[in-house]
């Protein structure tokens, strides 16, 4: 049976799967369940709008301003968020598989429990965002900034973490098996129980982080920094390794 679509008039504008919003005003919009399926919402203005289980399939949000938007259980398959800013916004849960979202400002955004996978997040800026038992599997996280993003239970495996700031992040027992951390900062990150297993480290910066109980078997640790940084009688380390050298504080 064919998906009925109900056509509403918000702010003047019609909204509808495949609608024309370029640079619309939506501002406190209430689009909750709202069907934007493939619509065009570039550097749309929707600041504190309410979306709550709409459906943005596809949409083309290039440049739009959802800061403090709520997008709660939205689906946002497909979506190109290319330079968006999302800053406080409220993506719990939500959909985002296969998103464009490199370059968005993603400061403080609450995206707990979203679907990541394959998300393109590149050069984002997720400062302080909430990524807690988010899913990220595939996804690409080149150059972004993670600094103190709450990250406990986000799975990392197999993710491209080049050049990612995560400074002061909590990524306490968070699965980082083969991820790639090359060049990565990683200064006064928590790593408490953390699986670092065949990680890519290469001259990575974790100076002062907490690596209590982390798991670095496998782990290229070449060009690392780890001064001062703190471990325990079980961190596991690569056979090669030694720890004391490379100025780790062991406490028991």
């Amino acid at each position: 049976m064919a998906r009925s679509v109900v056509l509403v008039k918000v702010n003047g504008y019609t909204i509808e799967p495949g609608a024309d919003l370029i640079e619309a005003n939506l501002s406190g919009a209430n689009l909750e369940g709202a069907d934007l399926r493939i619509a065009n919402l570039t550097k749309a203005d929707l600041t504190g709008a309410f979306l709550c289980e709409a459906d943005l399939y596809g949409a083309d949000l290039t440049g739009v301003d959802l800061t403090g938007a709520n997008l709660a259980r939205a689906n946002l398959t497909g979506v190109d968020f290319t330079g968006a800013n999302l800053a406080g916004a409220n993506l719990t849960a939500v959909d985002l598989i296969g998103a464009d979202l490199g370059g968005a400002d993603l400061t403080g955004t609450d995206l707990s429990g979203a679907d990541l996978t394959r998300a393109d997040l590149t050069r984002a800026n997720l400062r302080r965002a909430d990524l807690t038992g988010a899913d990220l599997i595939g996804a690409d996280l080149t150059g972004a900034n993670l600094a103190s993003a709450k990250l406990r239970g986000v799975s990392f495996v197999g993710v491209t973490l080049v050049g990612v700031d995560l400074t002061g992040a909590n990524l306490s027992g968070t699965d980082l098996s083969g991820a790639d951390l090359t060049r990565a900062d990683l200064s006064g990150a928590d790593l408490v129980e953390a699986m670092l297993t065949g990680a890519n480290l290469y001259c990575s910066n974790l100076f002062r982080t907490s690596l209590h109980g982390a798991y670095l078997d496998g782990a290229n640790l070449t060009g690392a920094n780890l001064a001062e940084s703190f471990a325990d009688s079980q961190t596991i380390w690569p056979a090669w390794f030694d720890p004391l050298t490379a100025g780790v504080i062991i406490e028991d």
